[in-house]
């Protein structure tokens, strides 16, 4: 990858200004509406989006799109829901549209799926011409407009902006590529987004982008503070709002990380101490993130740190606090 020049720095803040420009007309957060007195009808709750969107999370992940695809279908979703106020069992329907809507838009022609092999296989309980008239309807009520900027695009370019001051530091630090390390922060955005709670709370995307670098920043750079600040300038946010953002994003990563299912993975004990190399593939992911405690300024005191609770990956020769044995991995056959 070539690192970004001055010059493409320059671009990278046009492309920033530009996507900032059209954010303030067209993003929207999905807010329940409060029906009419003595109206029976119920609109969608926070919950059942967040179902939705956690929804499609698992079919993209079966279907294999980019991530703008995703991105784009959430985005298309929330625009559509804060417009019209929508029944709760035409849900999946409006959702299977956008998706299939985001990938007419952002895919190449021959890998958009056929939208009766994503009917069938997305089990959305709907009829390909179902989801065609939904799809019109969605249109209809976005005016045929879906490029909207997403936080992606946002984080997109903060990656690529923080490169430019900072690449070969954060190379050495991260232990992995360039590409990895945008997809982990493309994985935690996308759980992000699942959460209405916390879009609520925000005034536009672009600041759950912003968070999301910077407290990954603030575990691998040292004068994170620093990278911190070009970047608040660079798009126009208010600091005491990212920090409120960061402290929403941060607590979201970390109770969704609590939750994850155990590891399937078989373990036999044995008393000496296993070998680095034999440690499970996700101690080792956990490992490449690791970083030594550093003081916290007291401007972002109270931030809970978004790695620091992962006991996984210990370096070689820490003491184990934990009564329990060292466990090590193997393979049934």
């Amino acid at each position: 990858m070539k690192f970004a020049e001055p010059l493409e720095s320059q671009r990278l803040s046009f492309l920033l200004e530009n996507a900032a420009s059209r954010e303030d007309h067209k993003w929207k957060a999905y807010t329940p509406k409060k029906p009419p007195p003595g109206c029976q009808d119920t609109d969608i709750s926070p919950v059942q989006r967040d179902e939705a969107v956690c929804w499609l999370i698992d079919l993209h992940d079966t279907t294999r799109l980019y991530p703008e695809t995703l991105s784009l279908a959430i985005s298309i979703l929330d625009r559509f829901l804060a417009t019209v106020k929508a029944r709760p069992k035409y849900l999946r329907c409006i959702a299977i549209a956008c998706y299939f809507l985001a990938a007419k838009t952002n895919e190449e022609d021959e890998r958009v799926p056929l939208l009766r092999d994503l009917a069938s296989s997305s089990g959305c309980g709907c009829s390909p011409s179902e989801i065609l008239r939904m799809e019109r309807i969605v249109l209809d009520k976005l005016n045929w407009d879906l490029h909207s900027p997403t936080p992606l695009e946002f984080l997109h370019i903060f990656h690529a902006l923080v490169l430019s001051c900072k690449s070969q530091l954060l190379v050495g630090l991260l232990g992995c590529n360039l590409s990895q390390h945008l997809c982990m922060l493309t994985r935690q955005l996308h759980s992000c987004l699942a959460d209405s709670t916390l879009l609520q709370g925000l005034s536009r995307g672009s600041m759950l982008a912003l968070a999301l670098i910077t407290l990954d920043l603030e575990n691998i750079c040292p004068d994170w503070l620093a990278l911190t600040i070009h970047l608040l300038r660079k798009a126009q946010i208010d600091s005491s709002e990212l920090i409120r953002c960061r402290e929403l994003v941060s607590r979201r990563l970390s109770t969704k990380e609590a939750s994850l299912p155990p590891n399937n993975t078989v373990y036999i004990y044995r008393p000496s101490r296993p070998s680095p190399s034999l440690f499970p593939l996700r101690s080792k992911h956990s490992a490449k993130r690791k970083v030594e405690e550093m003081e916290v300024d007291e401007f972002y005191d109270g931030i809970k740190r978004l790695y620091n609770e992962e006991n996984w990956g210990a370096p070689e020769g820490a003491v184990n606090n934990s009564p329990c044995p060292p466990l090590q991995p193997v393979s049934l056959t």
